[in-house]
């Protein structure tokens, strides 16, 4: 709350001639209008306040006890303008002759009394009206409940009159309702309404009984003085209040610890993925290691055979190389003798290759006449006559 003060004068000056709020600029002036505005309000609030203090405190303390013997009290807000608003009110008093009777002021022990009593006056009224609300809530939420159920009755029961008596209980001959069958209806209804009726009645009975006991049982617990009173109320609500506290902290630490776990999963995610994609490559090596190592296998065995076939090829190279070293090249003469002894020994297989044709050629000659020689000297047998084929 705003500080009270009173403005106040002790001596009596003559008022110059000059206006003091002329030598102040019209900004200046809507400032100090806005906060003398803005004080007022705040004066009429407070004003309201402590007269609804009074009205509810001085019946009961009598007079203004609580107040520690104070008058109406003034307040306002100390500003660089109000200070210059009273500057302007001295020098516009002084003119006036008398003194001003010094208003008391509150102090703020009995500011901040009145704001916690007004505070829990007001938290209490809004207990009040949430108590007074629910109860109406829940007498609206009853009739509401209480009228569904009469209209679920009502709809059942028309739809069982018209199954019953407008559809079922028709004569068809006539085409009228059968009065003994709505009359039976109705007596069966009555009889459902009145067992339903007892049920209640009993109920009701079940239900007085068993809150007498409770009656007795709350009434022997205040004569043991076990009823909880307006301080254990007090302490359960307190006592609430710090488990909500603890609750809302260790939701706040579940929340946390959820995050922390989400984030965990998120970087176990992002390991296994890793150590997925690396579990592949590692496969992907092992099998280009092991292609590897067979393919420096062969290679192994190729460069020794081609090791092997070096050292052959270096063995008969060494071998061809002595022989050429050793190598005496022939006379012209003598390769000249040589060619010409081969065009002759040439020359001699082609007369004899001849003389061979010439010789088989007789031959063939010789066994036809000797054939004839012998189918002209004897008859020739039928067994005999494959001979002549053989020949020819």
């Amino acid at each position: 709350m705003a500080d009270t003060e009173s403005v106040t004068t002790q001596d009596t000056e003559t008022q110059p001639d000059t206006d003091p709020l002329s030598e102040l600029s019209d900004e200046r002036l809507y400032q100090l209008v806005e906060d003398t505005l803005q004080s007022n309000d705040v004066l009429n609030t407070e004003t309201e306040m402590f007269e609804k203090f009074l009205k509810r405190v001085e019946p009961k303390d009598g007079g203004h006890s609580s107040l520690g013997s104070t008058s109406t009290p003034v307040t306002a807000t100390p500003s660089a303008s109000m200070q210059d608003l009273r500057t302007v009110g001295r020098r516009r008093s002084k003119s006036k002759s008398g003194t001003i009777e010094r208003l008391l002021k509150l102090s703020a022990e009995q500011k901040c009394d009145i704001a916690q009593r007004e505070l829990e006056e007001l938290r209490e009224d809004i207990d009040k009206f949430k108590e007074e609300s629910e109860k109406i809530l829940d007498n609206h939420k009853a009739h509401i409940e209480e009228s569904d159920t009469r209209l679920s009755e009502i709809r059942k029961s028309s739809y069982e009159f018209e199954r019953d008596i407008l559809k079922g209980g028709v004569n068809p001959r006539t085409g009228k309702v059968v009065g003994e069958r709505a009359t039976r209806y109705f007596d069966d209804r009555i009889r459902a309404k009145d067992t339903l009726i007892e049920k209640l009645r009993l109920k009701n009975s079940s239900l007085k009984v068993q809150k007498r006991k409770l009656q007795l049982q709350l009434k022997q617990k205040e004569e043991m003085g076990e009823v909880l009173h307006e301080v254990d109320f007090q302490q359960l609500k307190i006592e609430n209040a710090q488990y909500l506290e603890r609750i809302d902290e260790r939701n706040q630490d579940l929340l946390r610890l959820k995050l922390m776990a989400g984030n965990t999963m998120q970087v176990l995610n992002s390991y296994k993925k890793k150590l997925n994609t690396l579990t592949a490559e590692s496969e992907r090596l092992k099998s280009e290691i092991t292609s590897r190592q067979d393919m420096l296998t062969r290679i192994d065995a190729e460069t020794n055979s081609v090791e092997e076939e070096r050292s052959k090829a270096e063995k008969e190279n060494k071998k061809y190389r002595t022989q050429l070293a050793d190598y005496r090249v022939p006379d012209v003469l003598d390769y000249v003798q040589d060619k010409a002894d081969l065009y002759e020994l040439q020359k001699t297989v082609k007369s004899w290759e001849r003389k061979v044709e010439i010789a088989e050629m007789a031959l063939k000659t010789h066994k036809k006449t000797w054939y004839q020689m012998q189918m002209a000297s004897q008859h020739i047998s039928p067994w005999k006559q494959p001979l002549e084929a053989q020949y020819q």
